[in-house]
């Protein structure tokens, strides 16, 4: 298999994290070559930032709390800091939870550009309104118990996430993969597997 780089992007509740799990479970068994997985995902960074005595995690902190929008040079940051740090040549790359604006959209663009990963793969789990809250309600995560704010992030989702569809899709270097994520669990894993061209893998070990 050649070497991977798929970006994941759906809204909260959409199944993000599972089936980025099954898809480097499924990855580690097909790749011939036995190379790594690096799953770049900001949160922790982000998290263990604000939790720093220091100028700057005490100003993000704040915003935090009060449930306001990080600015974009920190969340450019969390997730550059990962990838400098941890990306090795040969290693498949697995992005979720970023880019999340069109400005992070494009310095993701030239990042992959500089680490000439020009294959790049868009998964899009797409989700209604109806099916996400559903399912933020029957998980009862601390920041899904509140009406406003299930739907704070939804209209955040619509407002500046969906500019960045947009710009994937029209992307010349892309390949832009719509997934219904309204389905069990098994059968999205099997659509996206089909959609990176991977569903053959196993069965040519």
């Amino acid at each position: 298999m050649n070497l991977k780089t798929i970006i994941f992007i759906g809204k909260s509740a959409s199944g993000k994290g599972t089936q980025v799990e099954k898809l480097i479970e499924y990855i580690n068994k097909v790749d011939e070559k036995k190379r790594l997985c690096f799953h770049l995902e900001s949160g922790n960074r982000f998290r263990a930032f604000i939790q720093e005595n220091n100028y700057s995690s005490l100003l993000s902190k704040k915003i935090s709390e009060e449930g306001g929008l990080q600015p974009e040079f920190l969340s450019i940051w969390a997730w550059t800091g990962e990838m400098i740090a941890n990306l090795e040549r040969h290693t498949h790359l697995i992005i979720d939870g970023a880019p999340r604006r069109i400005l992070e959209a494009k310095i993701l663009d030239s990042a992959l550009d500089f680490y000439d990963r020009n294959e790049v793969e868009i998964i899009y789990l797409n989700v209604s309104d109806e099916w996400a809250i559903d399912l933020m309600h029957k998980r009862r995560r601390a920041d899904d118990i509140k009406d406003h704010d299930i739907l704070s992030r939804l209209n955040w989702f619509k407002m500046n996430v969906s500019p960045v569809l947009d710009y994937f899709r029209a992307h010349k270097s892309f390949k832009f993969n719509e997934i219904n994520g309204e389905q069990p669990i098994e059968q999205v894993h099997q659509d996206i597997l089909k959609a990176l061209d991977l569903d053959k893998e196993l069965d040519e070990l």
